[in-house]
């Protein structure tokens, strides 16, 4: 089974540079492909090109392109590794693929604020790739420290890994192959044997899980904690955007030649980090709690998460709840552990279906957080009768 594990190292100065040298060449391969491209698309959508004229590149001929023409031109596209450079021609090639299916929208390109580009290095030689407690062998970037000793599996099998630069730190991912299910089901007999019975989980905004077996998992986003990272959040960007305006008004140079608009930035990104881990720890924390026990199976709601961030007044807060970060994390897990994962339909009333007598309350409203049943009368936390009917199911997939 393929694993990835990500962790923070230490490079040193010389390897920071290569990094951060790397990934805006590889950003900027990315864009001129996407550029390019959309050239083509525009030329195709005003009739200058027809159906038997090519109207969109692969990345293979377009790094074809690059090596014949454009590196003559700009000789310090070298300075990042081929393969770097035509994964990240693979990526653009695929965000396009994407649109033409529907999927999703028209690829935009990579800004360099948002730092989402990441170095990818497969592995070539035996000596790729090889971990140690404290350090491990990336191509090209040689012996690389680890900040975090003996998390990396020592001496595993890795196939590919990539090397990223978020808000002034490095983080190195490495895919290992691994045989993860031992770790759990040692003696799969005596799994079996201890598994509890099944439950049900409802995922909502006010708390972030509800269990059929009363357990419930707080919202994160409104402890104390959060809520004074994103109050300092709104005031560092508050002044990040004012430096921008005084540059403007000043009629000075570009906002990104200022050294304290960078300071700022970099201020902005920590802060975004640092929320964004406490978010993650949390929901690596709740999937344990649920799993820890070994239910039967585990039945859920296929949210439409998507549909669910039209509601503009609603929409940050279900942002902020990571509901499709949690939902894969909770597959994988359940994966590996050999639970059930069901998924009920979306639009299966579990919060108006009365538990007691089945009855459906159609006048029941978002703001009722009290289920009260018209019918028998029975009463109970929404949310929480909500689970138990998602537990008692006989409709659902597998996941």
């Amino acid at each position: 089974m393929l694993k990835a594990f990500k962790t923070e190292i230490a490079p040193t100065e010389e390897q920071k540079e290569k990094i951060i040298r790397s990934i805006g060449v590889a950003r900027f391969m990315y864009n001129q492909y996407i550029a390019y491209n959309r050239r083509l698309y525009k030329m195709y959508q005003r009739g200058l090109l027809d159906e038997k004229q090519k109207h969109f590149v692969t990345a293979n001929e377009f790094d074809k392109y690059v090596n014949h023409k454009l590196k003559k031109e700009l000789p310090w596209i070298d300075q990042c590794g081929s393969k770097a450079r035509k994964k990240a021609l693979v990526n653009a090639e695929q965000a396009f693929k994407r649109f033409f299916a529907g999927v999703s929208g028209f690829p935009n390109f990579k800004k360099k604020a948002n730092q989402d580009v990441k170095l990818y290095f497969p592995k070539n030689n035996k000596g790729d790739w090889t971990i140690w407690r404290y350090k491990l062998m990336i191509p090209t970037l040689k012996q690389v420290r680890l900040k975090e000793f003996g998390y990396l599996p020592i001496g595993a099998k890795v196939t590919n890994g990539t090397v990223s630069y978020v808000a002034g730190r490095f983080y190195v991912s490495v895919v290992v192959d691994i045989d993860e299910k031992s770790k759990y089901n040692n003696d799969l007999e005596s799994c079996y044997a201890i598994r509890t019975e099944g439950i049900g989980i409802d995922l909502g905004v006010k708390d972030l899980a509800i269990v059929s077996d009363g357990r419930v998992f707080k919202n994160i986003n409104k402890s104390s904690k959060v809520k004074r990272l994103e109050k300092r959040l709104r005031r560092e960007q508050r002044r990040l955007s004012r430096k921008y305006e005084f540059r403007k008004k000043k009629g000075g140079k570009p906002a990104t030649a200022s050294a304290n608009i960078e300071k700022q930035k970099l201020k902005v990104q920590k802060l975004h980090q640092r929320i964004a881990r406490i978010r993650k720890d949390y929901e690596n924390k709740t999937i344990h709690e649920v799993v820890k026990q070994k239910p039967r199976f585990i039945t859920m709601e296929d949210l439409n998460v998507k549909g669910m961030m039209k509601n503009r007044h609603l929409a940050k807060a279900i942002a902020a709840q990571r509901f499709n970060h949690l939902l894969a994390k909770l597959e994988r897990k359940a994966e590996i552990i050999g639970i059930e994962l069901r998924k009920v339909d979306r639009f299966y009333p579990s919060s108006k279906t009365c538990h007691a007598c089945g009855h459906i309350h159609k006048g029941l409203k978002l703001k009722d957080r009290v289920y009260v049943c018209p019918e028998c009368g029975y009463t109970a936390d929404r949310d929480y009768n909500a689970s138990l009917n998602l537990r008692d199911a006989k409709e659902y997939r597998v996941a």
